[in-house]
């Protein structure tokens, strides 16, 4: 039987955060992938750069890709520089793979990056999640909800 996986991952340095997408979308499940990169592109995160505002992630057949995320060339990276805007293979299990495959496919959710990251061991890491897009009405709810919770935990902190 497989190892559970933790539902908090240990990041040491977190490169792109794409803060929108938790209120966009409604988070069920979320997954820590590693990514193929070239040497320019590591070393461009390393340096802090890099955008997954609005990129999301597809599978094809058994792999999943990061499609529309920038990450900028290196500055001395000279012939042996990246493209910015290329599809990033991200490595996952089958299972899990398998899993969002039919959560895509017949659930009609979506693959959204929330953050990159580096781990302890020094490894590019994307924290994905399988969500479903909000309406308005939905938005205005979830708004509605933390800002209670907020005023919740105000009138709790005033009473002692």
């Amino acid at each position: 039987m497989a190892r559970p996986r933790p539902t908090e991952f240990n990041k040491v340095k977190t490169v792109a955060e794409n803060r929108r997408a938790r209120f966009d979308y409604a988070i069920q499940d979320v997954y820590e992938a590693g990514i193929v990169l070239r040497g320019t592109e590591v070393k461009s995160l390393r340096f802090g750069e890099g955008s997954i505002t609005e990129s999301y992630a597809e599978v094809t057949g058994d792999e999943v890709w990061l499609v529309n995320s920038n990450i900028p060339e290196f500055s001395h990276g000279n012939r042996f520089n990246h493209e910015p805007k290329r599809p990033r293979k991200l490595l996952l299990k089958q299972r899990e793979i398998a899993r969002m495959h039919g959560a895509v496919a017949r659930e009609g959710m979506t693959l959204v990056p929330l953050s990159v990251y580096f781990n302890e061991r020094g490894k590019a890491k994307v924290e994905l999640a399988l969500a479903k897009g909000r309406k308005a009405p939905d938005k205005r709810e979830y708004v509605k909800e933390r800002e209670w919770k907020r005023e919740q935990g105000r009138i709790m902190r005033e009473r002692g």
